[in-house]
């Protein structure tokens, strides 16, 4: 059994970038169900739960804009036995030797409403009580955050600087879809999420990282400014099988 939740959120700035877009970074037009997950799970997470994007609302025009920023080359800062031990100084990156300008072709002013559900990890009945029962708390604690404004870290927009505002949809919904948006149009293939595949033989656990990661695409269209993520998801399974 699931329950559903639905939130506004909005930005001034987004970017979801492309996997394929190598130097450059190039925005999806429309916000990831990744990244829907990760705003979510910014606000509230457990490790007996996950949260499952359904659809995701496009509430505003879709503008692009291009800018250039001034990033490091450095996947990540190597730590050194050493350094763990205090027998060194600690990890730093020196920016002004690491420094490399790039290009970002960035969406602007974008608004978002996300529907999505909870689901209960290992799920099975236990002395006779249901899952409606831990559901039902998990989402009370949500939505009452929601309201308080309350997150583990503040959620973003695609990118960590492009901080990204939410609150609770009120009972007359989500505002009308803008007109530019209203009729289909297709996004092409766009990321789900990333699956952790495991040993043979273990079940598959979506949203758990590692070097054994999967990422899932699907072939993302939108209709009335509104992506069906479920719908998509399903295409893709009876498809691919996964």
């Amino acid at each position: 059994m699931s329950h559903g939740i639905r939130l506004h959120v909005w930005g001034e700035y987004a970017c979801w970038t492309r996997p394929e877009m190598k130097a450059e970074r190039v925005s999806y037009d429309v916000m990831t169900p990744s990244g829907a997950r990760g705003i979510l799970e910014a606000i509230y997470w457990k490790p007996q739960m996950r949260w499952v994007i359904d659809r995701i609302r496009v509430l505003a025009p879709i503008r692009f804009a291009n800018i250039r920023r001034n990033e490091v080359d450095l996947p990540k800062i190597s730590v050194t036995a050493k350094a763990m031990q205090g027998l060194e100084s600690g990890p730093s990156i020196h920016a002004e030797e690491n420094r490399q300008q790039r290009a970002t072709l960035l969406l602007t002013n974008v608004v978002y409403g996300i529907e999505a559900h909870i689901e209960i990890l290992d799920a099975q009945e236990k002395n006779g009580t249901t899952l409606s029962e831990p559901v039902a708390k998990h989402l009370d604690q949500f939505n009452r955050r929601v309201r308080d404004g309350a997150c583990f870290h503040r959620p973003y927009l695609g990118c960590r600087e492009f901080p990204a505002y939410f609150a609770p949809v009120d009972a007359a919904g989500f505002p009308p879809v803008p007109d530019e948006l209203k009729g289909e149009r297709q996004l092409g293939f766009m990321l789900d999420d990333l699956e952790h595949v495991g040993h043979p033989g273990s079940t598959p656990r979506p949203h758990r990282c590692d070097a054994r990661c999967q990422p899932r695409f699907f072939r993302a269209r939108m209709l009335d400014g509104m992506v069906d993520v479920a719908a998509c998801r399903k295409e893709r399974q009876e498809v691919f099988g996964s």
